[in-house]
């Protein structure tokens, strides 16, 4: 069972941006692995922008 996770901040993720994804992850597997998408699972961690950082800073980027 392939399990992939995303994780991305809260900011301005829409379902149908979520939607894609879910597919172009799937479609990825199946293609490179030859794996099941009735197997593979898909998870997107949505963080809080204030609990993401890079570069030795915290981001705190408006939320929308």
């Amino acid at each position: 069972m392939p399990y992939i996770n995303i994780k991305v901040t809260d900011t301005n993720v829409t379902n149908e941006q979520k939607k894609l994804l879910i597919e172009g992850a799937t479609e990825l597997l199946m293609n490179i692995l030859n794996k099941k998408p009735e197997t593979t699972h898909v998870i997107i961690d949505e963080i809080p922008i204030e609990n993401w950082g890079f570069n030795r800073k915290q981001s705190l980027g408006n939320k929308k």
